[in-house]
């Protein structure tokens, strides 16, 4: 079910000619993406079973036989490799001229947007604050120490039992979260200035790494940030940053009963015949309702001629309406305005449209989060996550291409 020779071609990946040789083939590299999805280990439980399973080794192309992989880093390493490589529309371009032999009814489509949350502790103000003035410091420490100098005199260590004081409080009232807040402002701004002082006056002696400087400039965007929040009584404000580490998570509000706020990225998918493609990823908020137009249209690319959509009612545009009635594409969207001659074979087609993508399609955005890895993404990176969330998504599509493959079998020896 999985077309592996194209997949490579589409990833760009070849083997080496010059240097040590991989112990993985790319073919062997995908097959490890795809197995970390379908299992649902950690990289160091893959690692485990790797060198102890060998099923593992040889669906992915190796066999370690009394030897055995001695840095299990090495999954984390190709992740970022084939990470550098992808580009989502060209390799599911791929991926459905393999799989649409197997598709019933590929003029269909469903549509909907889920979020695919990322692994990281609730944001608050004042842990991110925190988060912040502990980076400082220990930077501002190793500093001092590499140049053999007296660090600057701070209020850390005083700050730093108030706040674990203030965690450890079952109910924080808003006096004291102002407190903190105001403190921490104050403390960080405090060790920026002396950080700064001190690579000025020992600028030739010393030189810091790109990583350095970027997270610089995360906590420089977070001062200002929270300051501004502070100042104003506001509860956000655009582009606001929830982690230092992960700078480029936004907090997407979808306005559900369990979860108001999510923090990962937002992906518009669209389903044919039950298999999932990706039409839009991004880490920032986005409405999906315009977004209509531009996934028909991405359809015909991959499948050809497309008949009906369902979608729900946020999709419902007077501009999307107007485009699918020019278009000749039926929707499951509510009439407006006087029935039509045939409007009673219209709603039983808008009632098996929404209740296929209520069904079908929701019930798939359920099964990738509780089986393939998508509940939490632990990835590090945002070209990681970014393929993180790519091979959950098409891991569950091949397992289900792969049930329609056995079930053709038996058919055929019939005949």
């Amino acid at each position: 079910s999985i077309p592996w020779m194209e997949l490579t071609k589409s990833l760009k990946l070849k083997e080496k000619r010059k240097g040590r040789s991989s112990q993985f083939s790319p073919q062997g590299k995908l097959a490890l993406m795809f197995l970390k999805a379908y299992s649902g280990l950690s990289d160091r439980k893959l690692y485990e079973h790797l060198n102890g399973s060998i099923q593992y080794q040889l669906f992915c192309g190796i066999f370690l036989g009394p030897d055995k992989l001695v840095d299990f880093k090495i999954i984390s390493r190709i992740r970022t490799e084939l990470s550098r490589n992808l580009n989502i529309k060209v390799t599911q371009d791929t991926l459905a001229k393999a799989w649409k032999p197997y598709m019933e009814n590929p003029n269909i489509v469903l549509e909907d947007a889920t979020c695919y949350e990322s692994y990281m502790r609730y944001p608050t103000n004042v842990k991110l604050l925190w988060e912040s003035v502990d980076w400082m410091y220990g930077q501002m420490k190793l500093t001092c120490r590499y140049l053999k100098i007296p660090t600057p005199r701070t209020k850390y260590l005083e700050q730093k039992e108030k706040y674990f004081s203030y965690m450890r409080k079952r109910k924080k009232p808003w006096k004291q979260t102002t407190k903190r807040t105001r403190s921490l402002l104050y403390l960080l701004n405090k060790l920026i200035e002396a950080q700064d002082k001190i690579e000025d006056q020992h600028r030739i002696h010393i030189r810091f790494p790109e990583k350095y400087y970027n997270k610089r400039r995360v906590i420089r965007k977070v001062l200002s940030q929270q300051q501004e929040m502070f100042t104003s009584g506001s509860y956000s404000v655009p582009d606001r940053i929830v982690s230092i580490s992960k700078s480029y998570i936004r907090p997407i509000v979808r306005g559900k009963e369990v979860k108001k706020v999510e923090f990962g990225a937002k992906v518009n998918m669209i389903q044919v015949d039950g298999i999932n493609f990706i039409e839009h990823l991004s880490f920032d908020a986005f409405n999906e309702g315009p977004r209509l137009i531009e996934s028909v249209r991405y359809s015909r690319t991959l499948f050809g001629k497309i008949t009906h959509i369902s979608a729900d009612d946020i999709y419902a545009t007077n501009a999307n309406r107007k485009w699918c009635t020019g278009q000749n594409v039926t929707t499951n969207f509510k009439r407006k305005g006087r029935a039509g001659k045939h409007e009673d074979h219209r709603q039983i087609i808008a009632a098996e449209l929404r209740k296929e993508r209520a069904t079908r399609m929701e019930g798939s955005f359920g099964t990738e989060k509780q089986h393939y890895s998508l509940d939490k993404i632990k990835a590090r990176t945002e070209k990681n996550e970014i393929l993180w969330i790519f091979f959950g998504v098409h891991m569950a599509n091949a397992v289900r291409i792969a049930k329609r493959l056995a079930q053709e079998k038996p058919i055929k020896k019939v005949a």
